[in-house]
């Protein structure tokens, strides 16, 4: 692995997650609603994923059948993830959480969404790429690691993906409506996209694993994990529903599991 070339890989990688950010906040600015954010969230790491790729290639770095497998991955992960949140939010204007931030803003807009919005993201966004670049580095062969990597990304991507499939056909019947999503992967975990989405990046951090500088990007899945399960995910959305539901949630947290998927105990 090319020190030289992992540092430009890096500067270059947060050069397009800024440009990345501008874009988007210079189009959320131009619609007023700042949760198209929400959308370009997994673009950005396919933005990233492919400027490592093209950029390792051309500087003659790292194993072929890796980069593309990590490019692969990414992209499939990273584009699904936002077509998903595009066509659940289109047409429904601001999201509440983002409407209420913007109430708080006293002053001028840029500097107050730079500071709460596209600034923690596009950081976080690049802490949590640092196996994608890296994995594009690494010029050992690709091994049993890798392979365990790429088995542990498909389940972490078929929950998520099969979890929203499961709400979205559940939310699309009008019987449902009033009632909570307790079934399929909904009565193992009450939220199977956020456990699949950090299985997707412990995955991604596996095949980053065959050169030890790999092995440090562990911060990066277990960023997503920490933020997806205290911060914007998890957290937020259980109070929010708390509110909301009521005993009617209380009796579903109280018999299906948090985040690792286990089988539903039963009610009370």
């Amino acid at each position: 692995m090319s020190w030289g070339a992992l540092g430009l890989n890096l500067v270059v990688s947060a050069g397009a997650v800024a440009l990345t950010m501008l874009a988007t906040m210079l189009y959320a600015l131009r619609r007023g609603e700042q949760s198209i954010v929400d959308t370009v969230w997994g673009l950005g790491f396919v933005v990233v994923a492919t400027v490592s790729f093209g950029l390792s290639g051309a500087l003659g770095e790292g194993d072929d059948t890796r980069r593309w497998i990590v490019l692969g991955l990414t992209a499939v992960w990273g584009i699904r993830l936002g077509v998903y949140i595009f066509a659940r939010n289109h047409g429904k204007g601001e999201d509440p959480r983002y409407a209420a931030l913007m109430r708080r803003n006293t002053g001028r807009t840029v500097p107050f969404v730079v500071k709460w919005i596209y600034w923690p993201q596009g950081s976080i966004m690049w802490v949590v790429s640092l196996p994608v670049q890296v994995a594009m580095y690494g010029s050992a062969n690709v091994g049993v690691v890798t392979w365990i990597g790429v088995a542990v990304w498909a389940v972490g991507l078929a929950f998520e993906a099969v979890g929203d499939a499961q709400l979205a056909r559940f939310k699309a019947d009008p019987a449902n409506r009033g009632k909570l999503m307790d079934r399929g992967l909904w009565g193992w975990t009450r939220h199977p996209n956020y456990f699949g989405d950090s299985l997707v990046w412990f995955g991604l951090w596996l095949l980053a694993c065959s050169h030890w500088v790999g092995l440090l990007t562990v911060v990066a899945p277990v960023l997503m994990t920490y933020m997806l399960v205290n911060k914007s995910g998890k957290a937020l959305l259980e109070r929010r529903m708390a509110r909301s539901r009521g005993d009617a949630y209380a009796d579903y947290v109280a018999r299906t599991s948090g985040f690792l998927p286990r089988p539903p105990r039963r009610a009370a």
